[in-house]
C-alpha cells in the first residue's frame, strides 16, 4: 500500500456494510506489486509447495487426475504468509491494516487456515468457480471476516475476474438452493434472480478488493493467453473466535 494512505471514508465504510465489497483503485505501488508478482511467478514455475492443483478440486472442466493432460495445473500457491517475506510484508502493511481496523475493529487477526495464498488462473485448464460464499467452509463465531484480494495483474472478464452479487452477504438462502459443495444451483429459480444481480469486478494491477465472507462471488475461466495471479488474505476481529476443533481453529492465525 502507499506510505501514507487516506483512511476509508464514511461513505466507503457504509457502502461496504451495505454491498459487502469495496474496490480500492491503485492501492498498491507498482514496485511492491512487481516484487510480489516476481516471487509468485518464480514459485509457480518451480511448483514450490504447498500447492493446490486444479485436479485436486474436481470442478467441472478440471483435469481428471494429476496424471491427466493439464493435471499439474496449479490452482493456488498455498501458505503465502509462510512462503516468502514479501508476502508477509504485504499482509501486515500498516496502510492495509488501518483500513481493515475501520471495518473489523482495533484488534485483528490474519487467518492462516483460509485464503493465505496466491490464486493462479491458467488458460486452458483453469476452471470457472461457481457462486459461493467463503464462509461455507469457515467456522467462526460470527460470519464477519474480510477477504482482501490484490490484483497482481489486470483482471478482466475474459481472464476470469471475480464477479459479486452486491448485498448478498445480508440475505439468507435455503438448503435446496445449494448443491453438495455449497455452490448456488443454477437451475433454481431464486438463484437465477440472484445471478441477474451479479456484476464483474474488473481490476487493474495494484487494485485491492475488500469483500465480506458472506458475499456470494464467482469467477469465470481464463480465456486469455496469460496466467492470472491474485494475492488473497482473510482477516477477522480478535474476538470473533474460530470454533473449537474446526479447520479454522487448527490452522492458526497471526495477531496484527
Amino acid at each position: 500500500m502507499n506510505a501514507e494512505p487516506d483512511l476509508l471514508t464514511d461513505e466507503q465504510i457504509a457502502r461496504f456494510r451495505d454491498e459487502g465489497w469495496l474496490l480500492l483503485r491503485g492501492a498498491v505501488s507498482s514496485a511492491t506489486r512487481e516484487a510480489l508478482l516476481a516471487v509468485s511467478r518464480d514459485h509457480l514455475r518451480r511448483a514450490v509447495p504447498p500447492v493446490e492443483y486444479e485436479a485436486d478440486l474436481g470442478y467441472p472442466g478440471a483435469p481428471a487426475s494429476l496424471d491427466a493432460p493439464g493435471g499439474r495445473t496449479v490452482r493456488r500457491l498455498r501458505g503465502a504468509w509462510q512462503r516468502d517475506p514479501v508476502f508477509r510484508a504485504q499482509a501486515s502493511d500498516p496502510a492495509l491494516l488501518a483500513r481493515l481496523r475501520q471495518l473489523l475493529g482495533a484488534d485483528i487477526r490474519l487467518s492462516l487456515a483460509h485464503h493465505n495464498c496466491v490464486m493462479t488462473k491458467h488458460p486452458g485448464y483453469g476452471t470457472a468457480t461457481g457462486w459461493h460464499r467463503d464462509i461455507r467452509y469457515w467456522s467462526f463465531q460470527r460470519n464477519e471476516l474480510v477477504s482482501v484480494w490484490l490484483a497482481l495483474g489486470d483482471e478482466r472478464e475474459d481472464n476470469g475476474a471475480l464477479k459479486v452479487i452486491p448485498g448478498s452477504h445480508r440475505i439468507g438462502v435455503q438448503p435446496r438452493q445449494l448443491d453438495e459443495l455449497d455452490f448456488l444451483r443454477p437451475e433454481v429459480e431464486e438463484n437465477r434472480a440472484l445471478f441477474a444481480q451479479g456484476r464483474v469486478v474488473e481490476m487493474q494491477a495494484g487494485d485491492v478488493l475488500f469483500f465480506h465472507s458472506g458475499l456470494f462471488h464467482a469467477a469465470g475461466r481464463n480465456d486469455s493467453g496469460a496466467v492470472k495471479h491474485s494475492l488473497v488474505f482473510a482477516y477477522r476481529a480478535a474476538d470473533n473466535l474460530p470454533l473449537p476443533g474446526s479447520r479454522s481453529g487448527q490452522g492458526g492465525d497471526v495477531a496484527l
